[in-house]
């Protein structure tokens, strides 16, 4: 098996974004499948060329992309994307779109295909924050994670994909936050469960 892992460039003033530090952590193979790992603008429509290109390239079995939420307290494992882009802040291009759909054929929303309850049970049980969200926001990460689904419904039918979000990192001296190890560590987590799906 072969799964694509992404993460973000730092965005909103940030000078690092614990997405990307936490995917860059993770090993090259779990339990036997290979990771390919790769950093996403924080940009609307590029985000998304970035993932698509890889997907061609690399034909992988699943996509976890894997956001920034400032706020949130612990890991939290998307349910669903919806079909809108509506930026509280511009984008790292200054692109701040307004109730704009993602895909003018997509459907309101996709349900993210990997395991999510499975998911947040597995990190629970390592003692890690965690819950499912019903929410992934309207900025990139919601982008990213509707955008996914619609490229796998509509070119690429065997391809599972999801959405996590984490926390602040201590190194961004705001609060709630978590230890860069234990959002590393979720990942890896979650990474098992889909891979013996």
């Amino acid at each position: 098996m072969k799964v694509l892992v992404t993460g973000f460039e730092p965005f909103g003033g940030e000078s690092i974004n614990p997405s990307w530090e936490a995917v860059r952590m993770l090993p090259d193979v779990i339990e036997g499948s290979t990771l390919i790992k790769i950093q996403l603008p924080v940009v609307q429509n590029k985000a998304l060329e970035r993932i698509h290109e890889t997907i061609r390239k690399e034909q992988p079995d699943c996509v976890l992309s894997v956001g920034q939420a400032g706020g949130r307290k612990g890991i939290t494992v998307e349910r669903i994307g919806i079909n809108c882009d509506d930026y509280r802040i511009a984008d790292n291009e200054g692109n701040q779109p307004v109730d704009e759909k993602i895909f003018a054929d997509g459907p309101d929303a996709y349900f993210a295909s990997i395991p999510v309850r499975k998911i947040v049970e597995a990190i629970n049980r390592e003692g890690i924050e965690v819950s499912v969200s019903n929410t992934a926001g309207t900025y990139v990460c919601n982008h990213v994670l509707y955008g996914t689904r619609y490229l796998c419904e509509k070119e690429y039918g065997n391809i599972i994909s999801g959405f996590i979000h984490v926390p602040y990192i201590r190194e961004q001296e705001k609060e709630p936050n978590m230890d860069l190890a234990d959002i590393a560590k979720a990942l890896e987590i979650a990474l098992k469960v889909i891979v013996k799906k």
